[in-house]
């Protein structure tokens, strides 16, 4: 059959069509739901919609099915008839079971739909009806909710209709802040599938070190350098010049440190599982920083990055000569590079993820599609457009819809 022959999708069933919404509640056991459905084939009807969830071991079942008419069916005629029959079928394996009548299928979503991830360590039921309410004092409905992960945060995901994606974060961003759980809002659609590209800072996200700060220890001026990075990560000094003025402070160092400072770096809890799982789904990830080549070069091929970018210390005759080399990459630097590897990755910057902590990575998080504040700075944390609050960076995957139990089984497979 050619594509001008194929037949149009069946109609869904209309308002006035009456419906049965059949629930069964219970311990859950294999053939429950093929049970049900061998119990509703006898009155030949149509399925209109199904849920499912389990919960410690509990079932509760929801099926939307048209209701009989007169003629249907071997064993009965009627609506009463089905009813007595599922019912007995429940009562036989220690089940509860509901049937309402209605028309028709569920009410249409509202108009804008998104999902609201909600990571809390713990998750506790105060914080869970506060970001509830605000979801329905924006006019959004919350039309389904599911689990993520359950460590090591606990992570829910809220399928929202009815409102605007930036209506539901302006609203949640500091309802999150109060409570002390994480939030992040995303607009739903087929973009959030989509191949993506992530681009991450390194220093205080990558890994949990400031790498200037390990050179500076060998330099005996650790105090000094840390002073002046952290009033640059707050945003109260321009980044260039607190650069120069921190590297012209390892001035004479030799240059064998290099090595020992790549063997100091620590990664962040969660990071080899972030870069590994996005790989597998086929996202492209690198890094920017304001640091150093001479360790985001080692950490590109310990990871497998696609992209990395950063500064290179100037060393000459052996020793650091106290500059860098080439162009600096600062604030303006992360955005336009994140701009350049999606450009080369042919990913839409409307498909790129952005992670950093600093005042000098709000140009790339406001830039991309989606820009995660991982442990920062208040400043940060405020522009951004969702912050997570915990160690952990693997937890990026749940602001992408990706379950811990996709990511074990991920590993495992790969065993």
């Amino acid at each position: 059959m050619s594509a001008s022959q194929t037949p149009p999708a069946a109609a869904a069933p209309g308002e006035d069509v009456p419906t049965l919404l059949v629930k069964i509640f219970g311990k859950d056991r294999p053939g429950i739901t093929a049970g049900l459905f061998d119990t509703l084939a006898a009155y030949s009807v149509d399925v209109v919609d199904i849920e499912q969830v389990v919960t410690r071991g509990r079932i509760t079942l929801c099926v939307l099915v048209t209701a009989p008419s007169p003629d249907q069916g071997t064993t009965g005629s009627s609506e009463g008839d089905l009813r007595a029959t599922v019912h007995s079928w429940a009562e036989s394996l220690n089940l509860q079971a509901e049937i309402i009548s209605g028309r028709g299928d569920n009410r249409p979503r509202g108009v804008g739909r998104s999902h609201v991830t909600v990571l809390g360590h713990p998750l506790t039921a105060e914080s869970t009806a506060a970001i509830a309410s605000a979801i329905t004092a924006t006019g959004g409905n919350i039309d389904r909710i599911f689990r993520l992960a359950k460590y090591p945060v606990t992570a829910v995901e809220f399928a929202v209709s009815g409102a605007e994606t930036e209506a539901l974060r302006t609203v949640l961003a500091p309802e999150a802040a109060q409570l002390g759980v994480d939030v992040a809002v995303v607009a739903a659609g087929l973009q959030r599938r989509a191949q993506r590209l992530v681009v991450m800072d390194v220093d205080s996200t990558l890994i949990q070190d400031e790498v200037i700060e390990l050179f500076a220890a060998h330099a005996g001026c650790e105090a000094e350098v840390a002073e002046v990075t952290t009033a640059a990560m707050r945003g109260e000094l321009d980044f260039e010049q607190s650069l120069h003025a921190r590297v012209e402070l390892l001035r004479g160092l030799d240059a064998s440190v290099v090595d020992l400072v790549r063997k100091e770096v620590r990664l962040t809890p969660g990071a080899r599982t972030l870069v590994r799982t996005l790989k597998r789904l086929g996202y492209q990830v690198g890094v920017v920083s304001g640091g150093f080549t001479q360790v985001t070069d080692a950490l590109q091929e310990e990871l497998g990055l696609d992209f990395a970018s950063a500064n290179t210390l100037e060393i000459v005759d052996g020793k650091l000569t106290g500059r860098v080399t080439g162009d600096i990459v600062d604030r303006a630097g992360k955005a336009r590079l994140l701009r350049r590897f999606a450009h080369e990755a042919g990913v839409p910057l409307a498909q790129t993820v952005a992670i950093g902590d600093g005042a000098n990575d709000l140009d790339m998080l406001n830039a991309a599609g989606l820009g995660v504040a991982f442990n920062a700075k208040p400043v940060v944390r405020e522009a951004a457009h969702t912050a997570v609050n915990v160690p952990f960076l693997d937890t990026v995957l749940y602001l992408l819809g990706i379950t811990r139990e996709e990511v074990e089984a991920a590993d495992t497979h790969a065993e």
